[in-house]
């Protein structure tokens, strides 16, 4: 067998376990609040999930990726090292790029048989980091983008559980907490549904459309502004003639059996924006999964190291199956997790959480702030949850969430550093020649 042909099979499925792990805990993430709010089942939520991350993986995942996510160290700094032999730059990065991939993808596996919530990004950063300090030396970390991903941890969960603290007070106050929630939720649902459409439009077109902008010039931000307001004002219109049949002969029942009735109404609204963030969501971190392998296949096929690449379709499909397996076969847990264990959600709380988590991801991307959407959405489940008093979540669980954040850079560090030491006493030798052929 040709080995070029051997190393790129091995990496596409050392990449195919790290899609897996990124369905099995990031996407379960993404239908949290409509499993929890029990808007879905957890069948239903798997069968959704899987076709908006299997599309936004496949017709708008990026055909061209960071060599190294997120710019955490330079491969082109390896290639300068004094005394390197030919071919032995470009076999270096091959190894660390197989070691990061493998070592992320076991922590991502360790966190989702635990049950915890961790973030796929950090952990290729960090697994990309450790065999970067090994291979050119502590200056070839980007230390300044790890201080921003660090800074990260505190930004996106706060930013998250403030906004979705705000919006569900709103929806307590306007809606919930009246003596005639029916005729209330007649009243200040359609503006709920606006924010809603308006936020998911502006995330589909900048975290989801993005990569296929460049062939759709007449999209810029302006218009996207105008088609997202626009949208969104013929979604509120609808959903105001959608809510008065819904609850216009309940406004005289009893409370409690107005509020089912108006929580009823907010179930496709959280399925609704449950499925934007799993669209978005493979949009962009199949990248993790696919980005170091789509790395390895151009230097084994070319022999140059670059920052960017291209990646062939049939990548983005190895990606997106991957996750859509991970998602179906071992979801669930982080599903429940997130859904059920931190606090009691139903679809308004999980509404809040949606459009709060999507808010911020939007706005810190625009802003050039690296954040983590399974951070930033955990916050705002946090957010909802203290809503109703500290009582109103689960402190145990959410410090080991914290717990698990913390030390998700560090370990998939030392774990990359430890696989790469490996796989460079024992592939090196074997790899410089197949890079100068």
């Amino acid at each position: 067998m040709d080995i070029t042909v051997f190393i790129i099979g091995v990496t596409a499925l050392i990449g195919l376990y790290m899609a897996w792990n990124i369905g099995a805990n990031d996407v379960a993430n993404s239908m949290a609040d409509a499993v929890g709010s029990k808007a879905l089942s957890i069948k239903q939520a798997v069968i959704l999930a899987g076709i908006c991350e299997f599309a936004g993986a496949v017709l708008v995942g990026s055909h061209v990726t960071d060599t190294v996510r997120k710019g955490i160290i330079d491969p082109a700094m390896s290639v300068n090292l004094p005394g390197l032999r030919e071919g032995e730059a470009a076999a270096i990065i091959v190894i660390g790029m197989a070691a990061a991939l493998l070592c992320a993808a076991i922590w991502l596996n360790v966190a989702t048989m635990i049950s915890m919530p961790v973030s796929t990004t950090h952990s290729i950063v960090g697994a990309v980091a450790g065999f970067g300090i090994v291979a050119a030396g502590v200056e070839a970390v980007n230390w300044t983008k790890m201080s921003q991903i660090v800074a990260s941890w505190f930004i996106s969960p706060l930013f998250g559980g403030v906004c979705a603290f705000l919006l569900f007070k709103f929806i307590s106050g306007r809606i919930l907490g009246r003596t005639r929630p029916a005729r209330a939720a007649i009243i200040y649902t359609p503006a709920i549904v606006f924010l809603l459409i308006f936020v998911v439009s502006l995330a589909t077109i900048y975290k989801g459309l993005k990569h296929v902008i460049g062939n759709i010039p007449w999209l810029t931000d302006d218009m996207s502004l105008v088609i997202a307001v626009g949208l969104s004002l013929c979604c509120a219109i609808v959903s105001r003639f959608y809510v008065y049949a819904k609850l216009h002969d309940k406004r005289d029942l009893p409370i409690s059996e107005q509020l089912e009735a108006v929580e009823s109404v907010f179930v496709p609204l959280v399925i609704i924006s449950s499925c934007s963030v799993a669209f978005a969501h493979g949009a962009n971190d199949v990248a993790n999964a696919v980005g170091p392998f789509a790395a390895i296949v151009n230097i084994l096929q070319t022999g140059d190291v670059t920052m960017q690449v291209g990646v062939p379709t049939w990548v983005l499909c190895l990606g997106g199956g991957g996750i859509v397996l991970g998602l179906a076969s071992y979801g669930h847990k982080v599903m429940t997790t997130v859904g059920t264990k931190i606090t009691e959600i139903t679809p308004s709380r999980g509404v809040a959480a949606d459009i709060a988590a999507t808010a911020t991801v939007l706005i810190c991307t625009r802003m050039a702030l690296p954040v983590s959407t399974t951070h930033t959405l955990v916050g705002a489940i946090i957010g909802i949850g203290l809503a109703r008093g500290f009582g109103g979540i689960d402190r145990d669980v959410t410090r080991n969430i914290f717990g698990s954040w913390f030390i998700t850079v560090p370990i998939a560090a030392l774990l990359s550093i430890v696989l790469f030491i490996i796989g460079r006493a024992l592939f090196l030798d074997m790899l410089i020649p197949v890079m100068i052929q």
